[in-house]
């Protein structure tokens, strides 16, 4: 791994300064951000902008590798501050208005909806890799934000809940639409959905919404930066790459997909990361890359 192209704490600074999350640097190029919203890492309204503004920044981070996504306190996250929304599904004080017009409210509400979008898929569309590590509730939103990371692992006393229907509505910001990519039975992910009973963390492996469960929340911290860390040393072009070209084939036929990654690695394959990583397996030395 090539050496940071400035101070850390610089670099660190660049990304910005927030309220709701706590950004660190867990190791070289390993940007770890942790849900910071009080003990039940309850989504505010600032979460959700703050997470646009700060993924945003992180793709365009040439230090970034890696980001380990991890929550705060006792819980990754209980979903959505209900109270702090509670003015959004308000309704209109004046019936005789304008802000009565369903029409007009409903155009509203579908900006209000699809910037709230925007904050999950701005994980999904980064070019890094984002590792989730869960431990505690992971609830609602929870469950929509982790469905946008590349790799889901977390500790055994981990749960799910998709309880977007038991507060009267259908879960709109995610986990309909990528949960079902995910776990390869309709049937059980339509109960999940229906019912928003809690899913532990076994089933949650069993179905393929985990690919690992650790014992201990400091068993998962630990491996999981672990997995970072071995991420790190790889060429960033690839994972790039990688990570972009997984997401577009999951949405795409094979054929559309086969198109893409050779118009995609005409251009890859001519970087300098290639005959490095080729050279390193024959001199059976750990290669450099640069940043991207």
């Amino acid at each position: 791994m090539a050496a940071p192209a400035v101070d850390a704490s610089t670099a660190l600074a660049a990304l910005g300064s927030f309220k709701t999350l706590q950004l660190r640097w867990a190791a070289p190029a390993v940007l770890q951000v942790s849900l910071s919203i009080g003990k039940l890492n309850a989504m505010s309204r600032l979460f959700w902008e703050e997470m646009r503004t700060c993924f945003a920044a992180i793709a365009i981070s040439p230090d970034v590798r890696v980001v380990l996504l991890t929550g705060e306190g006792r819980m990754f996250t209980a979903g959505l501050d209900i109270a702090d929304h509670s003015e959004s599904f308000a309704p209109p004080a004046d019936a005789t208005g304008e802000g009565a017009d369903v029409g007009r409210r409903a155009l509203r509400l579908r900006s209000f909806i699809s910037a709230y979008q925007a904050s999950f898929t701005a994980v999904e569309a980064c070019p890094q890799p984002v590792v989730a590590a869960i431990h505690g509730a992971c609830i609602g939103g929870g469950v929509d934000l982790i469905t946008a990371a590349c790799i889901r692992w977390a500790s055994a006393d981990a749960f799910f809940s998709v309880k977007e229907v038991d507060l009267g509505m259908a879960a709109d910001v995610g986990t309909l639409q990528r949960l079902p990519k995910i776990v390869g039975s309709a049937s059980l992910v339509r109960e999940w959905c229906y019912t928003g009973r809690k899913v532990s963390a076994a089933e949650a492996l069993a179905a393929g919404l985990l690919s690992r469960v650790l014992p201990t929340r400091e068993a998962l911290a630990s491996e999981a930066l672990a997995l970072c860390v071995s991420l790190a040393s790889k060429s960033p072009l690839a994972l790039a790459g990688t990570k972009h070209l997984l997401n577009y084939s999951r949405d795409h036929s094979v054929a559309e997909a086969n198109e893409h990654v050779a118009l995609w690695n005409a251009a890859a394959l001519q970087s300098q990361d290639v005959m490095r990583a080729m050279q390193a397996t024959l001199s059976k030395q750990a290669p450099i890359f640069s940043n991207l």
